[in-house]
């Protein structure tokens, strides 16, 4: 799970760096991306 934590970090960070014509999909993706990072720590926290 922390490394599902980690990876979710590091694509926010390459969604930051992409230039493309379709910001909305790139924002969108971002705010997925963000909510993963958001959800993860709670579930690791739960594990045993």
């Amino acid at each position: 799970m922390r490394i599902a934590r980690k990876e979710a970090k590091e694509t926010q960070y390459w969604l930051q760096l992409i230039f493309t014509d379709d910001e909305q999909t790139r924002l969108r993706l971002y705010q997925e991306a963000e909510e993963l990072r958001k959800i993860l720590p709670s579930i690791i926290n739960k594990l045993p």
